[in-house]
């Protein structure tokens, strides 16, 4: 009963955060991937926890692909959002 419950909820948040993605203005979608990396860091956070906890075997391999995953995603989003933000700035011109 309890894993067609937890697939229940999976695939709900599934379908929520499809609509919920695409109701968003393209203009937004960089702005609110920056803010989903302050997210990501929390699951950074937890997957340190879970890597370190050592209850199982299993749950320690699993915590270190999350923190591997985890990181990969903080470090790409910031690059991006640095890149976002650096078409923003204004050009050098030549002082002459």
């Amino acid at each position: 009963m309890e894993l067609i419950f937890l697939t229940f909820v999976f695939v709900l948040a599934i379908f929520l955060g499809f609509e919920l993605i695409n109701k968003v203005p393209s203009t937004l979608h960089t702005p609110l991937m920056s803010g989903s990396n302050a997210i990501s860091g929390i699951t950074l956070v937890g997957a340190l926890v879970s890597a370190g906890a050592a209850h199982q075997e299993l749950a320690t391999w699993l915590g270190t692909a999350a923190v591997a995953f985890a990181t990969i995603n903080v470090v790409g989003g910031y690059m991006v959002t640095d890149r976002m933000l650096a078409m923003f700035k204004k050009k050098d011109q030549g002082e002459g």
